[in-house]
């Protein structure tokens, strides 16, 4: 009986093990659930910044691909996680980095997106802290949501906003390209 009980936690061990996918330092889920859909993780990486590991990143989608515009465009559900891994990524450097992001992903064309692109930032209140997860989420129906460590902090509604927003890692100036290879599988 021991054997067994022994057995049974081995496998469970090693179910529970591969339910995650280890990037560098974290630790992201294989599955996830927004809005009642189930999200597979697509792909993963690090956005690193002068030799830094700033945060690992994770692209959940409900089905795989490989064709970053056909997700970006797509409305449906789906979900990037933010894994905080650098003391160096603060609240400011946060906004900066989402509103240059924007500007790529838009071809400097923000202006129809300014202000919820402003409102968007502004959810992000508190100081950003090592090991806390934002998720960024499009919730079809919704908008584009944004949630720390598991609580909702605000949402922007329209595609255009979402198609830009997932435009900043997915589209053709992305934060990081090694990133963005990730997050499709490459």
């Amino acid at each position: 009986m021991k054997k067994l009980s022994i057995l049974f936690f081995i496998l469970m061990s090693i179910n529970s093990f591969q339910a995650q996918t280890k990037v560098g330092d974290a630790t992201l889920p294989n599955k996830v659930v927004f809005s009642g859909d189930d999200l597979v993780i697509n792909g993963a990486g690090i956005r690193e910044k002068f030799f830094f590991d700033i945060y690992a990143g994770g692209l959940y989608l409900k089905k795989k691909s490989s064709d970053a515009k056909a997700i970006a465009d797509a409305d449906e559900t789906m979900a990037i996680k933010l894994h905080i891994l650098s003391g160096m990524m603060s609240r400011s450097k946060m906004a900066g980095a989402l509103r240059d992001g924007f500007k790529k992903s838009t071809n400097g064309n923000m202006a129809p997106l300014n202000d919820r692109i402003e409102k968007f930032i502004s959810f992000i209140k508190d100081e950003i802290e090592v090991n806390q997860i934002y998720d960024i989420v499009y919730e079809k129906g919704k908008g584009s949501v944004i949630y720390k460590d598991g609580q909702e902090k605000g949402y922007v509604k329209g595609l255009d906003f979402k198609k830009a927003l997932f435009g900043i890692w997915l589209g053709n100036k992305p934060a990081d390209k090694n990133l963005k290879k990730g997050m499709l599988g490459s």
